[in-house]
């Protein structure tokens, strides 16, 4: 199967509306934050990282977001430029909002932690006013990020995103993304995801987002009933994601294609899926079958738990497809699937 939904004619591939923050991984592994004392700065964020993985593979990106007017305002601009990322509706803040700060605990290969600083937190301060329907309309595809629909005026501004994509047939992508900071209680959870959820072509999210997204209209789904829920809406592919179970792509024909990770000596448990999404995004964007764009992504997410980093570990085209044949001679053709 697969999917050719996207306007060719349009000159960005994908326009990604949601939050860049910093990342602030240790280097002194396997201890915890209250001993940690060094650590690298990486651009971060759920929606920036995948922005940063789809540039590397040579894909057209934008980005709708709000930034800090300070310094670190400056390394995300300079780094999304550096990447080849278009950011001319990345904002900066006008009241002193910062950046969010993500600080990484890296326990052991199994055992990772985030801690978030989202107080009066820049990505969330996007507003109506900065969403501009040529933008939207110049894309193949826009991706939303459910932590955009945290709060205001950031939900607001996410919404009107969705409304004029539906304006422009342009094909809605939800990355579930979800982050408990800055949420209040579940139902304001799944009132938010749900609206966005029913619009999108592509939904992309873990069993407990899923969960979170459905509990007020359909509680207690398995992952197919939950597939064909979201396909009955607008949905043509439904990705449910297992954690290091694996994951499984649900179309609207009633397919289904199932994928496991790729064996790796893993450094970190977190980062892994923003090098998923971006790489099986990739497939989806080339017209790729689905099962080629679950292997990439899966092989993607692999490469990113056994790095440092996430954004700056991104991978080319050229070394996933390395590392793949190297893993197939390794494990076997179908080690993946």
């Amino acid at each position: 199967m697969k999917f050719d939904g996207f306007d060719s004619s349009r000159p960005l591939d994908l326009v990604l509306l949601g939050r860049a923050a910093i990342d602030l991984n240790p280097l002194d592994y396997y201890k915890t934050l209250a001993e940690s004392t060094t650590y690298r700065k990486y651009l971060g964020g759920s929606p920036a990282n995948i922005a940063v993985g789809l540039s590397r593979l040579q894909k057209k990106v934008g980005f709708i977001g709000k930034i800090s007017d300070d310094r670190f305002g400056d390394f995300v601009e300079d780094t999304f430029r550096q990447e080849g990322v278009e950011i001319s509706h990345l904002t900066r803040c006008k009241n002193g909002e910062k950046l969010g700060l993500t600080f990484t605990e890296i326990l052991s290969e199994h055992e990772s932690s985030i801690l978030m600083y989202r107080h009066a937190i820049a990505d969330l301060q996007l507003e109506a006013e900065d969403i501009d329907e040529a933008y939207i309309k110049s894309a193949k595809a826009l991706l939303i990020s459910g932590t955009s629909l945290a709060a205001s005026p950031s939900r607001e501004a996410a919404l009107k995103a969705v409304m004029l994509a539906k304006k422009t047939q342009t094909p809605i992508i939800f990355d579930i993304d979800y982050r408990a900071y800055n949420w209040k209680n579940p139902d304001e959870i799944a009132v938010y995801y749900s609206l966005v959820a029913q619009e999108s072509t592509v939904i992309i999210g873990s069993r407990e987002e899923y969960d979170l997204t459905q509990r007020l209209l359909a509680p207690g789904l398995d992952d197919r009933e939950t597939a064909r829920f979201w396909c009955a809406k607008k949905a043509a592919i439904v990705v449910i994601k297992h954690g290091k179970q694996g994951s499984t792509a649900y179309t609207c024909q009633g397919d289904s294609f199932s994928i496991k990770p790729f064996p790796v000596k893993a450094l970190k448990s977190f980062g892994g899926g923003d090098g998923y999404a971006s790489a099986f995004l990739y497939g989806l964007f080339e017209n790729w079958p689905l099962r080629d764009c679950l292997e990439l992504g899966s092989a993607s997410a692999s490469m990113l738990v056994k790095s440092h980093g996430c954004s700056a570990d991104m991978p080319s085209l050229e070394t996933i497809r390395t590392f793949i044949a190297e893993s197939k001679a390794e494990y076997g053709e179908d080690v993946c699937f």
